[in-house]
């Protein structure tokens, strides 16, 4: 899929565009933008879930060092639940586009959707790429710098909300995770949209008897 937003420059500047984030149970989704230095090589990009943790921690400040230009930008909870987390993703990765220091001649976004970029004015084309985190090397880069982080903040928050866990799981719906939603009242990085935090509000029946898994809350 592609989409023209206007002339692009002969001298191209490709930012690749991906999100983490977008299954948690809390927790903001994050979106990162890279646009990768031609001369400054980095061995090792690969989709961030394709990595361990150490692999990821090792290659952000690399990727923060040699990229020619990076941005980090989020959508918090309230953003998720008030727009669903598609738009809030799409939201994220607008931002993460205009922090940009260097405005890109083409962006490429890992999916099989564009967010809206036509009103942002940046003159470049776009296109979505599946799977593109694990074939284009600037969106991997996006990946490892999203994921990592995401997973800081939720580090972050972890002590402000105990007996979660949010350090552990990342705001995944672990079994732990459900388990502590049966006990403990949801915090507020907890998404009120997402069909077990609402089972655990008392929004939604439980007919199992317990917080059943859907299907967005996957590790994406």
């Amino acid at each position: 899929m592609s989409l023209s937003l206007g002339f692009a420059p002969a001298r191209r500047r490709v930012a690749g565009v991906d999100e983490a984030g977008r299954g948690p149970l809390a927790g903001p989704v994050v979106a990162a933008a890279v646009i990768l230095h031609p001369r400054r090589r980095i061995a090792g990009l690969a989709d961030s879930k394709a990595l361990s943790a150490p692999e990821r921690e090792r290659l952000a400040p690399i990727i923060r060092a040699r990229a020619l230009a990076w941005a980090v930008a989020w959508a918090d909870r309230d953003e998720i639940d008030a727009l669903n987390i598609l738009g809030a993703t799409f939201l994220a990765m607008r931002r993460a586009l205009l922090r940009l220091p260097v405005r890109p001649t083409h962006v490429q976004v890992d999916g099989n959707q564009l967010p809206p970029l036509a009103d942002l004015t940046l003159g470049c084309t776009a296109e979505a790429l599946i799977e593109g985190d694990a074939r284009v090397g600037a969106i991997s880069a996006a990946s490892i710098l999203a994921k990592t982080h995401r997973d800081a903040m939720m580090e972050a928050l972890d002590p402000c909300y105990p007996g979660f866990a949010l350090a552990a799981h990342k705001g995944y719906g672990t079994p732990a995770h459900l388990r502590a939603l049966r006990t403990r009242e949801p915090s507020p990085q907890h998404r009120r949209s997402f069909s077990p935090v609402r089972v655990a509000l008392g929004a939604l029946p439980d007919p199992q008897g317990g917080l059943s898994l859907t299907g967005t809350d996957t590790e994406s």
